[in-house]
């Protein structure tokens, strides 16, 4: 294994590269999985333009639209971390409406949304058509060891002290949900990229 240094932008290039060489008749399900603290969006934003370049459309997803109803996400109090874990995501909805139509067989038509996060309702969003070839863009934390079908996986990985630095306070709660995560599902050994983020300006990529 070897770590190496990359800036920003070079990282994006290279990520942009790896994911258009995936088959181009077909849909592409990336995920980059992160804590809130790593900010998989902003990588993912980042993509967006250079995978176009590369010919390939873009829709962007945040599993952040597809949580729970709060009744069920927030049964056990609003700072547990054992529910953030394990209830959070609606992962059903997650492939049945954005997943599986990227399937090979699919439909081809996404959900870019079912929840406002917020204010917990429905945000009737409609289905839009990513043509073959294209790319979905997820981001969320906590997306791996779920079975979720995804082509192709990025794991934006935090030490311990660097997460609860970047963590704000208010969320620390969270925390052993994330040690958690990195004991039971050990997100490097299953994400086809791991990129090292304690520092956001000097990312890493390890290489296996």
């Amino acid at each position: 294994m070897r770590v190496r240094p990359v800036s920003f932008d070079a990282l994006v290039t290279e990520l942009a590269e790896r994911i258009a060489t995936l088959p181009p008749h077909q849909w592409a399900r990336v995920a980059i999985d992160g804590a809130a603290a790593a900010h998989p969006e902003h990588l993912a934003d980042a993509l967006v333009e250079p995978l176009r370049v590369h010919g390939r459309p873009v829709q962007r997803v945040s599993a952040a639209d597809f949580l729970r109803p709060a009744s069920l996400r927030l049964e056990q109090g609003h700072q547990d971390p054992d529910s953030f874990y394990l209830n959070w995501l609606d992962t059903n909805a997650l492939r049945r409406e954005v997943l599986d139509p990227l399937s090979p067989n699919g439909s081809g038509q996404v959900l870019p949304t079912l929840r406002n996060p917020h204010t917990d309702r429905s945000t009737r969003a409609v289905r839009v058509p990513l043509p073959p070839g294209g790319v979905l863009l997820l981001d969320g934390p906590l997306l791996l060891g779920q079975g979720l079908p995804l082509d192709l996986t990025v794991h934006l990985r935090l030490s311990d002290p660097a997460l609860a630095r970047r963590t704000p306070e208010s969320a620390h709660w969270t925390l052993p949900a994330f040690k958690r995560y990195t004991e039971e599902v050990n997100p490097e050994s299953l994400a086809d990229i791991v990129i090292r983020q304690d520092n956001p300006a000097h990312p890493a990529l390890v290489d296996p």
